[in-house]
């Protein structure tokens, strides 16, 4: 019996953390990696795999604002990428300026990511939530009430909440600059694989700082937040008896 609760409830967490997971995988995975698939398995040009894949973001949206009358936050910025991605691929002439151009990317995003921020609506939250609430219920449950505005510890959790996509955005606006600087001051044969590594260093970067910065006093909170749940319920049982 206890076997069979154990892999219903591991079944449940699973279910729990796709549902999570949802956003991400149909906003940003379902869009990249059709670019690279058009682009590889068809020989598509930069352009129109571009173009095919802005398909399923474009459809986002525009529901989004239709039927939910609100701006799907990650399926937009994908777009926009896409689209910057678009208008320069009609860029050609100076290796510089091809260079500088991949920075515009990072810029995109680091931009729609401190907007997201100041309109109240942190774009990072739908990339975070999936490995903070793992799936669980109660996790779920007590991130819904904290980012509500309910629970005692919600006012450091919104706090924490923003500062992790500002960082975000900082880090990639930051990456950009730092692209731009090096194509113009540094040799091209340089630059082309140190462009690559400048994305990987400022992932890094986030990654660790956003980590000891928000996200893990992000999840102490949830945690807190359980375990006062589960006092409150024990509490009230024990009234009750």
């Amino acid at each position: 019996m206890t076997k069979t609760t154990n892999t219903g409830s591991q079944s449940k967490q699973q279910a729990g953390m796709l549902e999570n997971l949802r956003p991400l995988i149909v906003d940003v995975a379902v869009p990249l990696g059709s670019y690279y698939f058009f682009k590889g398995a068809f020989g598509m040009s930069t352009f129109a795999a571009l173009a095919w894949s802005s398909v399923v973001p474009a459809v986002r949206t525009v529901w989004g604002v239709a039927k939910e009358r609100r701006v799907n936050g990650l399926a937009a910025l994908i777009l926009v990428v896409n689209v910057v991605g678009l208008a320069l691929s009609f860029v050609a002439g100076d290796p510089r300026l091809m260079l500088a151009k991949d920075g515009a990317v990072s810029s995109t995003i680091g931009i729609g990511i401190l907007v997201s921020v100041a309109m109240g609506r942190p774009m990072m939250t739908a990339g975070l939530k999936p490995f903070l609430v793992k799936g669980d219920a109660a996790r779920e449950a007590a991130w819904e009430r904290l980012a509500a505005g309910g629970a005692s510890g919600s006012a450091e959790f919104l706090r924490k909440e923003r500062l992790f996509s500002v960082i975000w955005g900082m880090v990639l606006l930051a990456e950009c600059v730092v692209r731009v600087v090096g194509a113009y001051t540094v040799p091209v044969d340089t630059m082309v694989w140190l462009g690559s590594l400048l994305l990987v260093a400022a992932i890094t970067l986030g990654m660790v700082v956003c980590g000891g910065a928000a996200a893990e006093p992000m999840a102490h909170l949830v945690t807190d937040e359980v375990r006062r749940q589960d006092a409150e319920r024990e509490r009230r049982l024990a009234v009750a008896v």
